[in-house]
């Protein structure tokens, strides 16, 4: 089971699913409605759902779809440019997601997803993609921790 926060055009989401086994899922979680409405214009293949919404419910749209926790969540997401509030939501609702032996793949054009990532999961891996453009810092993370959600049992995301 893959979870895909913003699959945009669905550049790695085309890419994934033809490396997919055939009884495996994947979510793609995107808040633009031009992009999901694509997305689902252009996929015939039932193992895609494409959900409308936000990263930070990703564990409701898990639940909705009757999707157990997932085996790995990609993401591309600018966290150096989200509200600092919603991008640690993002990252709990994350690793809450996850399976224990879950990853997180991201690949950002900045560094600001590390402590989030730090204060989430126990073991991360960092390389940079030169080749790429522009060049990007690649993260895989796993052994999430699960972290309660705040003491007021609300989740803060926009």
């Amino acid at each position: 089971m893959l979870v895909e926060y913003g699959p945009g055009t669905g550049r790695f989401t085309f890419a994934a699913l033809d490396r997919m086994r055939c009884d495996a899922t994947l979510l793609a979680i995107d808040t633009g409605a031009g992009f999901v409405e694509s997305l689902r214009a252009r996929n015939d293949d039932p193992r895609l759902i494409v959900i409308e919404g936000n990263a930070c419910d990703v564990n409701r749209h898990l639940a909705d779809h009757g999707l157990e926790n997932a085996d790995c969540i990609l993401t591309g997401l600018p966290f150096s440019t989200l509200p600092p509030e919603q991008a640690e939501a993002i990252m709990r609702e994350t690793a809450i997601a996850l399976q224990p032996s879950g990853m997180l793949a991201a690949y950002q054009m900045r560094t600001a997803i590390r402590p989030l990532i730090e204060r989430h999961f126990a073991r991360i891996d960092q390389d940079y993609e030169w080749l790429n453009i522009p060049p990007c810092h690649l993260y895989w993370a796993d052994r999430p921790i699960d972290q309660p959600i705040s003491a007021s049992g609300l989740k803060v995301c926009v």
